[in-house]
């Protein structure tokens, strides 16, 4: 099913850094056949003068080729914008109608859309839903009920007991190693107080290598840090059996057919230090397994990327299983929240690499014991470089009748930055089947691009390459370049709740660990040498054929790069201060 991106569009940011949400449930009880409809309305956050709202309407009925919900507030809220239905206002009468793409809604069946409004006062939940003229959520739609209020600005969580939003209201983990070796640095005081994620990337990891800290050292520590307050723990959970088979850089300890393995001595490990009942106050959020999934759509068969490992690991069937072992296992701990990795826009931001990828992501969520409920939601752009936002051009952009998509650097991708990818790659996986709650992440530690290289505003309208390279602030040689990239800076500090349907900007790679080694380096880490990290290769398919771009004298994966470090921070945007 492909949707269309006109209705993302209107999503803007929001206010951030609110110290609570609410859930607000506009909902009386199950669906029966006398309840002709039901209307779900939840408030998935909320701040001092505004709210995001997801509605799922749930048709009883007969089927329909397009419908119409109707509501009143009893306050003063006004919508601003929204997506996935076509929303109007009239005082405080609240009118949504289907886009084209979702009218059809069959007995039985749902359909979900959101909005952002404004507010002051109370932000009850409306009392009374219609959908065609019928009311919802009352015997044979007769007299209303009004439904629970407003439960006020705590967030009671889902009916699982978890938070909608983990982020909101919540300080994150600040790693004490990488903060140590961030202060060392020139500049580096200015960011060593920022939360980045513990990268559990080898079984050594569980507990600590050569004398640094395992993960209950950084439970114990997250537990002093939290106080009497919400505190968010970020962990990479990143070993699968051949891991990363379309690159070198980090290659794991696993062999293509250790899915037992990875199971029994990482993953159960894992598992058994997070239920521990000491830890139950904290709020764990796992990404998992970034790189893998969107290999298995791009790089296992039938394009000119495809590399003989990534062909195997689909074969067996290992990335899958592994990864529905975790969400199966991790998900079943009650304040662990999972957000499956899915790559970058400049990975799958073609609709012919998209949706596949979120089929993939579907049946992963819902075989070998894994459900959707497992899934908090999704991570885009870890460990990567792209902007969360091109504030100078956007895609629907023309330059002498030629869309901007026919320029080299876009080269026909539907995005050109993270935030309206994640937007939409969201809306997709809902329809697909995901919860209506799910939420987006954005590492955004180093994809701020600052400096003098950055443009101040849109390129000369001469030609559609001109325009975009003069716009674009993303200064990589192709979006294709992954490894230790020059230029690059200190993006968006982690924030929480930033945009419509995006928990979170996370610093999921911290800032001054190598992506990988630019000559071949001896090692027991199982990481090899990838020409993509090398700054004199003259790159591959997956990046056009051009230079990698990549800063020299780079040590191995996850080690400290002194140099990288600095860069960032110079290049930092927004600047520090």
């Amino acid at each position: 099913m492909s949707y269309t991106r006109t209705s993302l569009l209107a999503a803007m940011a929001l206010v951030a850094g609110t110290t609570g949400t609410a859930l607000l449930v506009g909902q009386a009880g199950a669906a029966t056949s006398a309840v002709p409809c039901t209307v779900d309305y939840k408030v998935q956050s909320q701040w001092d003068t505004g709210f995001t709202a997801a509605v799922t309407i749930t048709n009883n009925a007969a089927a329909k080729s397009g419908w119409t919900v109707k509501w009143s507030y009893a306050g003063n809220q006004k919508v601003t914008n929204g997506w996935n239905g076509k929303i109007s206002q009239n005082g405080a009468d609240v009118t949504v109608a289907n886009e084209g793409y979702n009218g059809n809604l069959a007995s039985g069946g749902s359909v979900s859309f959101g909005f952002n409004g404004t507010y002051s006062g109370t932000n009850s939940v409306p009392a009374t839903f219609t959908l065609d003229g019928v009311t919802c959520n009352v015997d044979g739609g007769g007299p209303t009920d009004p439904g629970p209020t407003d439960p006020g600005p705590t967030d009671p969580g889902t009916p699982s007991g978890k938070a909608n939003n983990p982020y909101s209201g919540a300080k994150v983990y600040v790693n004490p190693e990488w903060s140590a070796k961030a202060a060392a640095e020139p500049g580096g005081s200015k960011i060593a107080n920022q939360p980045t994620a513990v990268w559990l990337d080898r079984i050594a990891a569980i507990n600590g290598v050569k004398g640094g800290m395992g993960l209950r050292a950084h439970l114990d520590e997250a537990l002093k840090q939290k106080g009497s307050g919400e505190l968010v723990v970020q962990l990479v959970i990143y070993d699968l059996p051949g891991r990363d088979c379309a690159a070198l850089a980090s290659n794991g300890e696993l062999g293509p057919n250790d899915i037992d393995k990875y199971k029994s001595q990482y993953i159960d490990p894992i598992v058994s230090i997070l239920s521990e009942s000491k830890y139950a106050g904290l709020r764990i959020a796992t990404v998992i397994e970034p790189d893998s999934l969107p290999n298995l759509v791009t790089n296992a068969g039938g394009t000119p990327t495809t590399t003989d490992a990534c062909v195997t690991m689909k074969s067996n069937g290992n990335y899958e299983k592994g990864v529905s072992y975790a969400l199966d296992k991790l998900g079943a701990i009650p304040n662990v929240y999972n957000y499956i990795d899915a790559a970058h826009h400049g990975w799958l931001g073609w609709d012919s690499n998209l949706g596949p990828a979120v089929q993939q992501f579907h049946k992963v969520a819902t075989t070998n014991g894994a459900s959707v409920k497992d899934v908090a939601g999704f991570i885009v752009n870890t460990a990567n470089y792209s902007p969360t936002k091109e504030p100078h051009y956007k895609v629907t952009d023309t330059v002498g009748g030629q869309t901007v998509r026919q320029s080299k650097w876009v080269d026909w991708n539907q995005y050109v930055d993270e935030q309206s990818f994640a937007q939409a790659m969201r809306d997709k996986l809902v329809a697909a089947g995901f919860d209506s709650g799910l939420g987006m992440l954005i590492d955004t530690s180093r994809n701020g691009w600052g400096g003098s290289a950055r443009p101040t505003g849109p390129g000369a309208q001469t030609t559609v390459d001109g325009y975009v390279d003069g716009s674009r602030i993303d200064r990589r040689i192709h979006a294709g370049n992954w490894c230790n990239q020059s230029g690059a800076g200190i993006g968006e500090r982690p924030t929480a709740a930033p945009a419509a349907g995006i928990d979170a900007y996370v610093w999921v790679k911290p800032p001054g660990e190598s992506d990988g080694n630019s000559a071949p380096v001896p090692n027991d880490e199982g990481k090899g040498f990838d020409r993509m990290c090398d700054p004199t290769y003259g790159g591959n398919p997956r990046n056009g054929n051009n230079p990698t771009g990549s800063l020299p004298n780079s040590p191995l994966a996850g080690h400290w790069f002194s140099a990288q470090f600095q860069q960032l921070v110079r290049n930092a945007y927004p600047p520090l201060s």
